[in-house]
Protein backbone atom coordinates (compact mmCIF):
# COMPACT_ATOMS: atom_id res chain seq x y z
CA UNK A 1 0.00 0.00 0.00
CA UNK A 2 3.19 2.30 0.68
CA UNK A 3 4.13 1.75 -2.45
CA UNK A 4 0.89 2.11 -4.29
CA UNK A 5 0.70 5.94 -2.63
CA UNK A 6 4.26 6.60 -2.96
CA UNK A 7 3.64 6.19 -6.96
CA UNK A 8 -0.11 7.78 -7.20
CA UNK A 9 1.67 11.00 -5.20
CA UNK A 10 5.02 11.95 -6.71
CA UNK A 11 2.74 12.58 -9.85
CA UNK A 12 0.74 15.38 -7.49
CA UNK A 13 4.03 17.17 -6.79
CA UNK A 14 7.69 15.34 -6.86
CA UNK A 15 7.28 14.50 -10.77
CA UNK A 16 4.34 17.22 -11.14
CA UNK A 17 3.97 17.60 -14.89
CA UNK A 18 4.32 20.11 -16.17
CA UNK A 19 5.34 22.21 -13.54
CA UNK A 20 8.06 19.96 -11.53
CA UNK A 21 9.42 17.95 -15.11
CA UNK A 22 8.60 20.70 -18.07
CA UNK A 23 6.81 18.21 -20.16
CA UNK A 24 3.86 17.74 -22.41
CA UNK A 25 3.93 21.88 -22.82
CA UNK A 26 1.84 21.99 -26.35
CA UNK A 27 -1.81 21.49 -24.49
CA UNK A 28 -0.85 23.35 -21.70
CA UNK A 29 -0.25 26.65 -23.70
CA UNK A 30 -2.75 26.11 -26.09
CA UNK A 31 -5.85 25.08 -24.94
CA UNK A 32 -5.74 26.87 -21.64
CA UNK A 33 -7.35 29.72 -22.18
CA UNK A 34 -10.18 28.77 -19.74
CA UNK A 35 -10.23 26.57 -16.32
CA UNK A 36 -12.92 24.45 -18.44
CA UNK A 37 -10.77 23.62 -21.53
CA UNK A 38 -7.86 22.61 -18.80
CA UNK A 39 -9.94 20.44 -17.23
CA UNK A 40 -11.36 18.90 -20.37
CA UNK A 41 -8.40 17.87 -21.49
CA UNK A 42 -6.69 17.09 -18.41
CA UNK A 43 -9.43 13.86 -17.86
CA UNK A 44 -9.15 13.03 -21.16
CA UNK A 45 -5.61 12.85 -20.65
CA UNK A 46 -6.22 10.94 -17.39
CA UNK A 47 -8.08 8.57 -19.14
CA UNK A 48 -5.50 7.76 -21.59
CA UNK A 49 -2.05 7.71 -19.71
CA UNK A 50 -3.98 5.14 -16.95
CA UNK A 51 -5.71 3.11 -19.31
CA UNK A 52 -2.35 3.14 -21.30
CA UNK A 53 -0.21 2.72 -18.33
CA UNK A 54 -2.25 -0.50 -17.38
CA UNK A 55 -2.16 -2.05 -21.23
CA UNK A 56 1.15 -1.68 -21.53
CA UNK A 57 1.85 -3.46 -17.96
CA UNK A 58 -0.02 -6.10 -18.56
CA UNK A 59 1.65 -7.07 -22.14
CA UNK A 60 4.63 -5.79 -21.49
CA UNK A 61 6.07 -9.44 -20.91
CA UNK A 62 5.14 -10.63 -24.64
CA UNK A 63 5.58 -7.25 -26.97
CA UNK A 64 9.15 -7.41 -28.47
CA UNK A 65 11.82 -4.95 -27.07
CA UNK A 66 12.74 -3.93 -30.40
CA UNK A 67 9.05 -2.62 -31.42
CA UNK A 68 7.74 -1.84 -28.39
CA UNK A 69 7.96 1.71 -28.98
CA UNK A 70 5.45 1.76 -32.07
CA UNK A 71 3.47 -1.09 -29.59
CA UNK A 72 2.80 2.04 -27.22
CA UNK A 73 1.87 4.67 -29.97
CA UNK A 74 -0.80 1.70 -30.92
CA UNK A 75 -2.19 1.33 -27.63
CA UNK A 76 -2.20 5.26 -26.94
CA UNK A 77 -3.50 5.82 -30.54
CA UNK A 78 -6.34 3.40 -29.89
CA UNK A 79 -7.65 4.94 -26.55
CA UNK A 80 -7.11 8.52 -28.25
CA UNK A 81 -9.77 7.58 -30.17
CA UNK A 82 -12.24 6.08 -27.85
CA UNK A 83 -12.14 9.51 -26.11
CA UNK A 84 -12.67 11.65 -29.01
CA UNK A 85 -16.01 9.43 -29.68
CA UNK A 86 -17.33 9.54 -26.34
CA UNK A 87 -16.38 13.91 -26.44
CA UNK A 88 -18.31 13.43 -29.67
CA UNK A 89 -21.26 12.32 -28.25
CA UNK A 90 -21.06 13.88 -25.17
CA UNK A 91 -19.11 16.89 -25.16
CA UNK A 92 -19.63 18.07 -28.33
CA UNK A 93 -18.75 21.74 -27.28
CA UNK A 94 -15.60 20.92 -25.49
CA UNK A 95 -14.31 18.91 -28.16
CA UNK A 96 -14.54 21.83 -30.79
CA UNK A 97 -12.61 23.71 -28.25
CA UNK A 98 -9.58 21.47 -27.76
CA UNK A 99 -9.71 20.61 -31.42
CA UNK A 100 -6.45 19.45 -33.12
CA UNK A 101 -5.21 18.87 -29.32
CA UNK A 102 -6.90 15.50 -28.52
CA UNK A 103 -5.78 13.56 -31.02
CA UNK A 104 -2.43 15.10 -30.15
CA UNK A 105 -2.27 13.13 -26.78
CA UNK A 106 -1.36 10.23 -28.99
CA UNK A 107 2.35 11.69 -29.10
CA UNK A 108 2.37 13.71 -25.36
CA UNK A 109 5.76 13.08 -24.30
CA UNK A 110 4.35 12.22 -20.78
CA UNK A 111 2.01 9.51 -22.25
CA UNK A 112 5.15 7.15 -24.24
CA UNK A 113 7.54 8.79 -21.59
CA UNK A 114 5.50 6.59 -18.34
CA UNK A 115 4.77 3.52 -20.73
CA UNK A 116 8.83 3.27 -21.70
CA UNK A 117 9.90 4.29 -18.23
CA UNK A 118 7.77 3.10 -15.73
CA UNK A 119 4.52 0.71 -17.37
CA UNK A 120 6.44 -1.33 -19.26
CA UNK A 121 9.12 -2.43 -15.86
CA UNK A 122 6.49 -2.86 -13.18
CA UNK A 123 2.71 -4.86 -12.49
CA UNK A 124 -0.42 -3.58 -13.16
CA UNK A 125 -1.44 -1.96 -9.92
CA UNK A 126 2.10 -0.14 -9.56
CA UNK A 127 1.47 1.11 -12.93
CA UNK A 128 -2.39 2.35 -12.69
CA UNK A 129 -1.42 3.89 -9.59
CA UNK A 130 1.64 6.00 -11.60
CA UNK A 131 -0.50 7.03 -14.41
CA UNK A 132 -3.45 8.46 -12.50
CA UNK A 133 -1.43 10.42 -10.36
CA UNK A 134 0.74 11.95 -13.04
CA UNK A 135 -2.94 12.24 -14.99
CA UNK A 136 -4.01 13.97 -12.23
CA UNK A 137 -1.07 16.48 -11.54
CA UNK A 138 -1.24 17.16 -15.36
CA UNK A 139 -5.15 18.24 -15.04
CA UNK A 140 -4.36 20.00 -11.94
CA UNK A 141 -1.65 22.29 -13.63
CA UNK A 142 -3.84 22.92 -16.58
CA UNK A 143 -7.26 23.85 -15.02
CA UNK A 144 -4.74 26.32 -12.69
CA UNK A 145 -3.20 27.43 -15.82
CA UNK A 146 -6.19 27.79 -17.45
CA UNK A 147 -8.14 29.11 -14.12
CA UNK A 148 -5.50 32.12 -13.65
CA UNK A 149 -6.05 33.26 -17.47
CA UNK A 150 -9.76 32.75 -17.64
CA UNK A 151 -9.79 35.15 -14.59
CA UNK A 152 -7.52 37.69 -15.49
CA UNK A 153 -8.56 37.42 -19.33
CA UNK A 154 -11.97 37.47 -18.93
CA UNK A 155 -12.73 38.11 -15.25
CA UNK A 156 -14.66 35.04 -15.47
CA UNK A 157 -13.96 31.56 -13.98
CA UNK A 158 -15.30 28.35 -15.09
CA UNK A 159 -17.45 30.45 -17.61
CA UNK A 160 -19.14 32.75 -14.49
CA UNK A 161 -18.48 36.44 -13.71
CA UNK A 162 -16.36 36.63 -10.51
CA UNK A 163 -15.11 40.12 -11.19
CA UNK A 164 -17.13 43.28 -10.73
CA UNK A 165 -18.64 44.70 -13.95
CA UNK A 166 -15.76 47.69 -13.93
CA UNK A 167 -13.02 45.57 -14.14
CA UNK A 168 -11.53 45.63 -17.72
CA UNK A 169 -10.33 42.66 -19.15
CA UNK A 170 -6.86 41.60 -19.44
CA UNK A 171 -7.08 40.59 -22.76
CA UNK A 172 -3.12 40.03 -23.35
CA UNK A 173 -3.55 36.90 -20.86
CA UNK A 174 -5.70 34.67 -22.99
CA UNK A 175 -3.41 35.20 -26.02
CA UNK A 176 -0.50 33.23 -26.82
CA UNK A 177 1.99 35.18 -25.66
CA UNK A 178 -0.37 35.31 -22.07
CA UNK A 179 -0.30 31.65 -21.88
CA UNK A 180 4.03 31.38 -21.82
CA UNK A 181 3.74 34.80 -18.93
CA UNK A 182 1.36 32.80 -17.19
CA UNK A 183 3.74 29.61 -16.98
CA UNK A 184 6.51 31.36 -16.52
CA UNK A 185 5.05 32.96 -13.52
CA UNK A 186 3.93 29.50 -12.14
CA UNK A 187 6.83 27.96 -12.51
CA UNK A 188 8.77 30.66 -10.76
CA UNK A 189 6.23 30.33 -7.72
CA UNK A 190 7.05 26.86 -7.51
CA UNK A 191 10.67 26.92 -7.97
CA UNK A 192 10.48 29.75 -4.70
CA UNK A 193 8.26 27.47 -2.76
CA UNK A 194 10.44 24.38 -3.24
CA UNK A 195 13.51 26.35 -2.14
CA UNK A 196 12.30 27.76 0.83
CA UNK A 197 10.67 24.33 1.85
CA UNK A 198 14.11 22.53 1.02
CA UNK A 199 15.91 25.48 3.18
CA UNK A 200 13.11 24.82 6.16
CA UNK A 201 14.18 21.25 6.50
CA UNK A 202 17.85 22.03 6.36
CA UNK A 203 17.86 19.87 2.85
CA UNK A 204 20.20 20.85 -0.35
CA UNK A 205 18.77 23.08 -2.77
CA UNK A 206 19.53 21.84 -6.21
CA UNK A 207 20.52 24.19 -8.89
CA UNK A 208 18.84 22.19 -11.65
CA UNK A 209 16.12 20.28 -10.58
CA UNK A 210 15.78 18.80 -14.27
CA UNK A 211 18.83 16.42 -13.15
CA UNK A 212 16.52 14.47 -11.15
CA UNK A 213 13.48 14.21 -13.81
CA UNK A 214 12.67 10.66 -14.20
CA UNK A 215 9.55 10.72 -16.37
CA UNK A 216 10.68 9.75 -19.39
CA UNK A 217 14.22 8.42 -18.53
CA UNK A 218 15.95 9.81 -21.55
CA UNK A 219 17.31 13.10 -20.53
CA UNK A 220 19.45 10.88 -17.54
CA UNK A 221 20.98 8.40 -20.41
Amino acid sequence: MNRLWKEFSKGLWKDLPPFKVVLGLCPVLAVTKTADNGLGMGMAVIFVLTMSNILVSIFRKIIPPKVRIACFIVIAASLVVAVELLMQAFAYPLYQQLGIFVPLIVVNCIILGRAEAFASKNPILLAAADGLGMGMGFTISLTLLGGLREFLGYGTLFGSQVMAASYKPFAFMVEAPGAFVCLGLLLSAMNIFTSWHARRKGQAVLDNPAHECRTCGICSR
